[in-house]
């Protein structure tokens, strides 16, 4: 499992739904959506004041039952983005003058939630 050590400042956290939170395309092979095994369990232990923002490729007629569907399953977010583009999400930020680092990209395997701890760290 890996660790990420954050500090103890307010996050912004970008989240890829299919493949990463619920099963890739489950929606159209399945009919409905399934969350993967491991995600509420990653989503539980981000903190209650972080920003959270959803991003998918899904089309906006997916909107109101990926919706429904998160809300069923109790995943908070703030946003959610829908049409995103296909490949590459590149997250380009400044490093703060103290030398924390404010950018961090995770690349899981898909339809495996991040296997990842989450630890903040009062002295960053």
């Amino acid at each position: 499992m890996k660790e990420l050590v954050l500090s103890p400042l307010g996050h912004t956290w970008f989240l890829d739904l299919d493949g990463t939170l619920v099963k890739h395309n489950g929606h159209l092979t399945d009919g409905q959506d399934s969350l993967l095994p491991g995600a509420d369990a990653l989503l539980a232990q981000i903190p209650a004041d972080d920003l959270v923002v959803i991003v998918t490729s899904r089309a906006e007629v997916y909107r109101e039952a990926t919706e429904r569907f998160l809300a069923d399953c109790r995943i908070r977010y703030d946003h959610i983005i829908f049409g995103a583009p296909f490949g590459e999400r590149i997250v380009v930020n400044d490093a703060k003058p103290s030398g924390l680092t404010t950018a961090v990209a995770l690349n899981g395997t898909r339809d495996e939630a991040p296997s990842l701890r989450v630890r903040v760290d009062a002295n960053l």
